[in-house]
C-alpha cells in the first residue's frame, strides 16, 4: 500500500515517531520530519519493514529533501524516573523544540500524545504505515538509535548490542544472568525474567 503524502492540503505537517520503547537498554529516540513538497521517496516505509542497508541509503534522501528534521533522545535515566511513555512523548518534544519551521499540525506515530506549544495533533495508530512524514520520522529515528547502541556495544560486547540493539534477545538475556546489568540499562524494566520464544521482540 503506498503511503499517504499528506493528512490535509492546508496544513505545514510535522511527521513524530520514536524507536527503543521496547528495549531493555539504550536511550528512547525520537525524530520529526517536515517534507519538502517535491518529495517523492517511494521506497520509504515503517523503519521495521527495511532492510539495514534500504534505511541507511534512505537516511540519506529523506535529510537532503525534507523541509527540516529533529532527532531527539533521552537516557534510560529519564525513562526509570517518568516510564517509558512520557520519556517518549518527552522526546518527541524534545525533537520538536529543534525545528525552526513550526508546524501547523502534529502527525504521532501510535495512540497517545501530550499537547505541544497549542500546536494541534493526531495520533494514528501504525502510523509509520501510513504517513510518508511519520515512516521518514521512524528511518531517522531508527537508524540513529542502532548507530548509538552499535557504538556501546564496543564498550559492553558481551549483550549483543551490536545485532539486538537493546531488545530483550536469548543473548541479551543470557548476558544479563552472568554478567548484570550495565549502566545502560533501565533499572525500572524487568531484567531478571527467564526467556522464552514468544518474548523475542526481534
Amino acid at each position: 500500500m503506498e503511503l499517504l503524502k499528506k493528512w490535509s492540503d492546508n496544513y505545514i505537517e510535522a511527521g513524530c515517531d520514536e524507536v527503543g520503547r521496547g528495549c531493555l537498554c539504550g536511550p528512547v529516540v525520537a525524530a520529526v520530519v517536515i517534507l519538502d513538497e517535491n518529495f517523492m521517496q517511494n521506497l520509504v516505509n515503517d523503519s521495521k519493514k527495511l532492510t539495514f542497508k534500504l534505511r541507511a541509503e534512505l537516511d540519506s534522501y529523506i535529510k537532503d529533501h525534507s523541509q527540516e528534521y529533529a532527532i531527539a533522545e533521552l537516557p534510560p535515566s529519564f525513562i526509570d524516573e517518568h516510564n517509558i511513555l512520557n520519556a517518549s512523548i518527552h522526546a518527541m518534544h524534545r525533537a520538536l523544540d529543534q525545528l525552526k519551521i513550526r508546524p501547523q499540525l502534529i502527525l504521532v506515530d501510535g495512540n497517545r500524545f501530550h499537547p505541544y506549544n497549542f500546536i494541534p495533533h493526531q495520533c494514528i495508530v501504525k502510523g509509520d504505515t501510513k504517513l510518508l512524514s511519520i515512516a521518514a520520522a521512524s528511518i531517522l529515528a531508527k537508524n540513529y538509535r542502532d548507530k548509538l547502541m552499535m557504538e556501546l556495544h564496543e564498550e559492553f560486547p558481551h549483550y549483543g548490542w551490536n545485532t539486538n540493539m537493546g531488545y530483550a534477545t536469548r543473548e541479551h538475556r543470557d548476558a544479563l544472568v552472568k554478567f548484570g546489568p550495565t549502566i545502560h540499562h533501565r533499572r525500572s524494566f524487568r531484567l531478571d525474567y527467564s526467556y522464552t520464544d514468544e518474548d523475542d521482540t526481534l
